[in-house]
This record gives C-alpha cells, structure tokens and sequence, in this order.
C-alpha cells in the first residue's frame, strides 16, 4: 500500500500547469499509480479549468444592487455584441466538426524498460525521455532525462538486487518516486507508488533486496557521509 504521496500544494500547481517539467513528470507517474491521488488531481484539474472559463463566476454572489443594476446595464448594451460572437463561435465550431477526425490518438498504454535483463513497465509520461543510454556504474545504473532545467538532475535509477547507495543526505531536495520493485532505509520500506522527498535533515542509504527502478529528481549533489564514499564530494558536481 502507498504510503508517501505528493503535497496537495503539489497536486493543485500540476492542475494549473505551473510546476516545471522534472516534477510535471513525476506527479503524472504517481497518479498513475495511486488512485487516492488521481481522484484528487482530476477534481483539481476541473476546478482550475472551470476558473479559466469562468474567472468573473465568484463575483457575482457578492455584488450590491447598485453593482449588479450596472452589470445588468452592460450586458444589456453588449447584447448585440455577444450575439454576433455566438454566431462567430457557432460559425467556427462548424467549420471544426466538418474538418477530418484525427488520426494521431495520444497513446497512454504503459511503456516498457529493459536494463541488465530486467523487465519493467512503466507509466507512458515517460514515453518520449527515454532515447538516452543507460550509465552504468556496478549496481547502480542511470538514464538521465533532457528537463532544461538549470541545476536540476532528473532520471531513471535502477539499483540491482543486493544494491546499495552509499550513506547520504542532500545539499538540496531528493524526490525519489518507486515506480517497480522494492527498497527500504532508516525511514522504512517503500513500495511503487511511493513519492519521498528528502532534504538536508535527512540521512539514508537506500538498499534493495530484489532491485528496484526509481524516478529521482535533484537539484543539487548528494553529500556523501560515510566511508570511502566521501572521497566522491569533491566531484559531487560533476556526477548527481
């Protein structure tokens, strides 16, 4: 059972299309595999959209006569106006249906990932990021994403069975979304679905018992705490 999921702050700029592409993709893949969530975004999405059709609908319940009487007025001046805009809009809504159905149906059936003969499938918003090669580096392997995003890293990370991160915590955010397998740290275990987010308060080396494949987002390197890993600080730069 998923149990980290996205602020709802978070749920609320995806329906308004505010957030950047790395976390876009991430909150897309999580609703994708937790219904809790993907009820809450649809119900956001259509409260962002019926704002945007209608961004003067909450102000007329908390009009005064005087104000409503010179709203009345307009209207009725505008009439003409707006009658001649219905058959404009009717006018293009026609010439739309008369136009060939497309062709081109999005496809949002799930993808498939292959890395060191494993199999997983995944959600299809990652379907047009995944043209990179695969780093590789013992158990730990990576396709970065191409976001354009200054100082933000986002990526496939797969750790194979017995794999571990060395000890770390985080000059900036980690968001670590699960999207197959399984792994734990001193916070607990987590399951596909699960959507963590990690700062500089926090300490963990992850570990998988079976291997796991992960979505992760950084916008700054790891720091390394313990053993012989440290010696990869100074060069944090050039590999998070």
């Amino acid at each position: 059972m998923i149990k980290h999921h996205p602020q709802q702050e978070l749920l609320v700029s995806h329906a308004n299309g505010n957030l950047p592409l790395s976390m876009a993709i991430a909150i897309s893949a999580h609703c994708h595999l937790c219904e809790t969530c993907r009820e809450q975004l649809a119900l956001f999405t259509e409260q962002a959209a019926n704002l945007a059709l209608n961004p003067d609908g909450g102000h007329a319940a908390n009009d005064t006569g005087e104000e409503l009487m010179h709203r009345e007025y307009v209207e009725v001046q505008h009439s003409g106006d707006n009658q001649e805009s219905a058959l404009d809009i009717d006018a293009m809504m026609a010439q739309i249906m008369a136009q060939p159905a497309a062709t081109n149906v999005p496809n949002n059936a799930p993808i498939d990932v292959d890395i060191k003969q494993q199999h997983y499938t995944v959600p299809s918003v990652f379907r047009q990021h995944l043209a990179r090669p695969w780093q590789i580096l013992g158990k730990v392997s990576r396709m970065r994403f191409d976001v354009d995003e200054t100082n933000t890293r986002a990526s496939l990370l797969h750790i194979d069975a017995q794999g571990e991160i060395p000890q770390h915590t985080h000059k900036g955010y980690e968001l670590t979304l699960l999207l197959a397998g399984e792994f734990s740290d001193l916070n607990g275990d987590y399951v596909p679905g699960d959507f963590i987010v990690l700062d500089g308060q926090h300490h963990h080396s992850p570990k998988t018992i079976n291997g796991c494949l992960c979505y992760t987002v950084l916008d700054a390197p790891l720091h390394f705490t313990k053993g012989l890993s440290k010696l990869l600080n100074p060069i944090g730069e050039l590999i998070y």
